[in-house]
């Protein structure tokens, strides 16, 4: 079994507009200095975090699956096939399906906090793809309450969440401090972050802002020392196509 924390000052780093938005990266680009590559069909993986209000100009993406989950707060998002801008609030859901080429801009209230996660859907098929865009409200989303957990599928079984990115599920949880066990798939990797609060993953011990991979798990049992928050997201460690990572390693 394996189990890996990896903590906030350990994660890359990153700032738009002079520290207007600023970041940390669990799975970052080789300048963030991340100690975390690309693994699975997982990509990049950013908490951005706005001191003020702030946009980020209009720039490209292609083929890969750009998803923001409003954690916090409000922001709007613009892009080239739309072409108007969408407001999200926390809890809110979106998804570029990037294809063969899209530009967006966001803007980001102060004290909004998302995610940006960068899925890699096997990108010699989405490159031929035209892009596509959706947005889900947080009400959307099933829960369910579980050993006095709270467990909301944001992506997986009775989620209306599309994407073309196989074998993914996100899950957002929120632990008191009963023990709760996620039946977990050895063929699968799961990365977690601790939104809020302490907990232990099989033992191993997790605080606010920890990246935590687990690999090799049957079955992972969360103990939240205090109430905790944790976003967590199951993906194939094998996702039988070979993803850019490995494309430009020659793999």
């Amino acid at each position: 079994m394996a189990i890996q924390i990896i903590p906030k000052e350990k994660q890359g780093q990153g700032a738009f507009n002079g520290g207007e938005i600023v970041e940390n990266k669990p799975i970052g680009f080789p300048q963030d200095n991340s100690s975390v590559r690309p693994y699975s069909n997982l990509f990049y993986w950013a908490h951005a975090r706005a001191v003020t209000d702030s946009t980020i100009g209009l720039h490209p993406h292609q083929g890969f699956e750009i998803c923001s989950f409003v954690l916090n707060g409000n922001i709007r998002h613009y892009d080239t096939k739309l072409r108007e801008w969408r407001p999200l609030s926390a809890g809110d859901v979106q998804i570029i399906r990037a294809g063969n080429g899209i530009s967006h801009s966001e803007f980001m209230a102060k004290d909004a906090e998302i995610f940006q996660i960068w899925f890699d859907p096997d990108l010699t098929k989405t490159m031929e793809k035209p892009a596509s865009y959706d947005d889900y409200k947080g009400v959307d989303f099933p829960e369910t309450a579980d050993h006095g957990a709270t467990v909301k599928t944001l992506a997986g079984p009775g989620s209306p969440f599309r994407m073309d990115t196989p074998g993914v599920e996100v899950l957002q949880l929120e632990l008191n401090d009963a023990p709760y066990t996620l039946e977990a798939d050895p063929a699968k990797v799961y990365s977690a972050y601790v939104l809020d609060g302490a907990l232990t993953f099989n033992g191993e011990a997790a605080k606010q802002f920890d990246f935590v991979l687990l690999t090799e798990q049957s079955g992972i049992e969360m103990r939240a020392t205090t109430g905790a928050k944790v976003f967590l997201i199951a993906s194939p460690v094998n996702p039988g196509y070979r993803t850019y990572s490995q494309l430009r390693r020659g793999n």
